[in-house]
């Protein structure tokens, strides 16, 4: 009875590994930063990573631990709480143009013709290619941080709308909006 369970237990661990096996993560960036406490400064790492599925979800998450292994670790699974769908059209683009804010960061993304390839650099790069999106030209403007970046990246990304969205928004057929 107990070897059943404890069977039953691993295939449900299995099962679980094989789900997340779709879920790809990148390490934008890791900090070391220190605490001044009592006693003198603590040191502690922060992590940054994307988390997304290429099929046009994505994440960015933030973790913190006294060791890098933990924070990467909390990271992920930030990223994972932090997921937003993505509207991709037909040429791996999006399908109008796009600005996002995150604190002082300002991201402007522009769809393109395919052939194009991914045209970022940074954190909006990572969290791009991690959504799916294949041909995009993006700009990144004021801050050069990374979290804010990728943060603003995310917020660019979540105001694209389908244009099948639309058309239901506005009770129009799908029709009239590209005449």
């Amino acid at each position: 009875m107990a070897k059943e369970q404890e069977r039953k237990g691993k295939q449900r661990k299995r099962n679980k590994e094989k789900k997340d096996n779709s879920w790809q993560e990148r390490v934008v960036q890791i900090r070391r930063v220190s605490k001044v406490v009592k006693g003198g400064k603590k040191l502690s790492f922060r992590a940054i990573v994307v988390v997304g599925n290429e099929k046009g979800q994505v994440g960015v998450g933030v973790g913190k631990a006294g060791d890098v292994i933990n924070a990467v670790r909390k990271a992920v699974s930030d990223g994972k709480k932090h997921i937003v769908n993505v509207n991709i059209n037909k040429s791996n683009s999006i399908t109008h143009v796009s600005t996002g804010m995150a604190g002082g960061s300002q991201v402007f993304m522009r769809p393109a013709a395919p052939g194009t390839g991914v045209i970022a650099g940074g954190a909006v790069r990572t969290v791009l290619e991690l959504a799916g999106i294949k041909n995009i030209l993006a700009k990144q403007q004021g801050s050069n941080n990374p979290l804010n970046n990728a943060r603003a990246a995310i917020n660019a990304l979540q105001q694209i709308r389908s244009f099948s969205s639309v058309a239901k928004e506005r009770d129009i057929p799908l029709e009239q909006i590209f005449s």
